[in-house]
């Protein structure tokens, strides 16, 4: 992308005219998985434990808070389909708990 490009998120929001609208183009925001990859000391997570965001303002309840914290930073990233700094896979987000020894978790946007 040149530095003089907009990055389109595809979302037109002057199709909103009244609160139906609003959350039409809301439900097409669509979902998030965060799913533990690895797990390198003690947490109370596993590998494989996945949770489910249906927004990004609806936080599971089971999430740890410090984790929590940090997946705070990229909820939106993903949500609004930016690429990530991974290489392999440009819409995963792959994220450290606050623990240096902690789990590390992918963040994805389900389609």
């Amino acid at each position: 992308m040149e530095n003089n490009e907009a990055f389109d998120l595809n979302i037109n929001t002057s199709i909103i005219k009244n609160h139906d609208d609003y959350l039409k183009l809301w439900k097409k925001l669509g979902k998030i998985e965060v799913k533990c990859i690895e797990k390198n000391e003690e947490c109370r997570h596993n590998i494989g434990d996945t949770f489910i965001f249906e927004n990004p303002y609806s936080k599971p309840e089971s999430l740890c808070h410090a984790l929590m914290h940090v997946m705070n930073l990229y909820l939106w990233r993903v949500t609004l389909g930016f690429p990530s700094w991974n290489n392999d896979d440009r819409l995963v987000f792959r994220i450290h708990c606050p623990d240096p020894k902690g789990t590390v978790w992918e963040m994805r946007k389900i389609r």
